[in-house]
């Protein structure tokens, strides 16, 4: 979750360098500061000579079957690297735990392949996931809190259950915002009491985003094949857009919510990350089914997929009207002339562009939006924490330990958005009905009839603006661009996709439609993909400061 629209709408036409912070960032605590000074040193060969390096799930399956690599070696590879960079050299602290039994994972599956078989595309390949999500195994699931720690839980969550039965090694958890990033107004994103701060790989003193932090830096950073997170509004989306990845948030109800700690069961959804369209699509087909503990995935029957490979097409922007976000077209000069460059593609590939303006008519319901998730934050917590294997049984409980251990829980910023969620009532308050059905029919209707009245097949515009500075101290500073909640609140897939560079930093280009649009944002995701080529592997710059 990411606070932007409802805590700091800013101004688009205020926007400039400024504004965007692209100068150098100041270190805003003494052990972040201690750990910068030990990376120093060592960031500038960091991640030279891997052997897998960019490598996609398709490489690594053909390295498997021609017995180059094995599952286990790949897997040691990988755990080696998070070794090096994450936890040591640059300190990226993007994996908050590796899977102790992660090679008794990938041996089990090289005797699998041995014996002939292979379950899919995912047989052997290293997996990270956000540690929000539940495994049964020795591995914790704390949101990244100090109050969850201890937390094993006894079910996995049905992606987890369907990952394992993909073939795929679960290698480990990610770091994320800690509670999704729904703790404070002025959190930082990438922060936890648990994992520290994370830390953006292409310059390491500008956030990752969040709250799916982790996830997008280890696959930026090359530390997996691929890894999962969770968005409530531009968790997923926003991390991949600032860390130079690929980021799909699917339609609520694709993937089951069961066994992942939840702030909003109307907006929550897992979903992929990568470094490439069909590496998303790949992990994306997986992670389907309905889930009898999860209800809206029901509304999948009959549109969900196992394999959404088969819509990865080329031309897949021929004859296409997409429509672009005209208040991101005049902002930042850099970001202007990029998406420019992106649109005049999206053209001469076959795709009309159509300007249209959403973001306006959502962002008035940033108010109700917030009311919501606090309501549904409070309601799905406490029932989850009800059943968990974790020492606090509720928020009341959290908020009460937090207070007590405020020196490791709380040493930057405080826990107000815990704090005023508890003391809201039920689900079956007015106010939170009223303004649920404002959010739900306002978002879904602007969205739908913009597509209509234009014909367009999807909806698209710069992700967000480049990362800012990590400041533990004031907490985030977004910029104005922002194109994750008219999906977010109608429950309805984004896409974004890497769109190029400015002072370094990744800027992502967003798609997005209408309920199970899936098959058609992969298709325009990936023709624009093909034809730009965008991502660009990180190189660790301590600083935007060339000195």
């Amino acid at each position: 979750m990411n606070r932007r629209n409802f805590l700091r709408n800013t101004s688009l036409a205020s926007l400039t360098l400024s504004t965007l912070a692209l100068g150098a960032c100041q270190t805003s605590a003494p052990e972040e500061k201690k750990a910068e000074n030990k990376s120093n040193t060592e960031d500038k060969s960091a991640g030279q000579g891997f052997a897998l390096e960019e490598a996609t799930i398709g490489e690594l399956q053909q390295k498997m079957q021609r017995g180059e690599y094995t599952s286990r070696a790949i897997t040691e590879l990988y755990l080696q690297r998070i070794e090096a960079i994450d936890h040591n050299g640059p300190r990226l602290l993007s994996v908050i735990e590796v899977n102790p039994d992660a090679l008794s994972i990938a041996d089990a599956m090289d005797q699998e392949r041995k014996a002939g078989k292979v379950r899919g595309p995912l047989h052997g390949i290293s997996v990270l996931i956000k540690d929000n999500i539940d495994t049964s195994d020795k591995m914790l699931t704390t949101a990244g809190s100090i109050a969850l720690e201890g937390n094993r839980a006894s079910k996995d969550a049905f992606i987890v259950a369907k990952l394992r039965e993909s073939g795929a090694v679960l290698l480990g958890k990610t770091n994320l915002s800690e509670w999704a990033n729904f703790r404070s107004t002025r959190s930082a994103s990438g922060w936890s009491s648990r994992g520290g701060q994370n830390k953006n790989p292409y310059i390491l003193d500008r956030t990752p985003c969040g709250s799916s932090s982790g996830s997008g830096v280890a696959v930026a950073a090359n530390l997996c094949a691929v890894a999962i997170g969770t968005e409530t509004d531009g968790s997923i989306v926003c991390p991949a857009s600032v860390n130079g990845v690929v980021g799909f948030k699917p339609t609520v109800g694709l993937l089951s919510r069961s066994g992942i700690i939840p702030i909003s069961h109307t907006q929550d959804t897992a979903g992929p990350l990568a470094r490439t369209v069909t590496d998303a699509v790949i992990l994306l087909g997986a992670l389907t089914g309905v889930d009898t503990a999860d209800p809206v995935t029901k509304e999948s029957t009959g549109k969900a997929l196992t394999d959404y490979t088969k819509f990865l097409d080329v031309n897949g922007l021929q004859g296409k009207r997409i429509g672009v976000e005209k208040s991101f077209l005049k902002g930042h000069e850099d970001i202007d002339s990029m998406l420019q460059e992106a649109l005049d593609l999206l053209k001469s590939k076959g795709a009309t562009i159509v300007e249209v303006e959403i973001i306006k008519k959502i962002n008035e319901l940033s108010a109700s939006e917030y009311k919501v998730l606090q309501y549904e934050f409070k309601d799905g917590v406490n029932k989850y924490l009800a059943t968990s294997n974790a020492k606090v049984k509720s928020l009341k409980e959290v908020i009460a330990f937090n207070k007590q251990h405020a020196d490791k829980a709380m040493p930057y910023f405080k826990q107000e958005i815990l704090e005023s969620s508890e003391d809201l009532g039920d689900l079956n308050s007015k106010e939170y009905k009223e303004a649920l059905q404002k959010n739900l029919t306002t978002s879904r209707k602007a969205i739908n009839d913009l597509m209509k009245e234009h014909k367009l097949d999807a909806i698209s515009g710069p992700t967000y603006g480049p990362s800012w500075c990590i400041d533990l101290v004031n907490g985030d500073s977004f910029s104005g661009y922002g194109l994750s909640t008219p999906a977010a609140i109608a429950g309805y897939p984004h896409i974004t996709v890497p769109m190029g560079l400015v002072y370094g930093l990744p800027i992502g280009f967003s798609f997005f439609g209408t309920a199970y649009s899936e098959p058609e944002l992969i298709r325009i995701a990936y023709a624009y993909e093909q034809a730009s080529k965008k991502r660009t592997v990180p190189t660790f710059r301590k600083s935007t400061n060339p000195s």
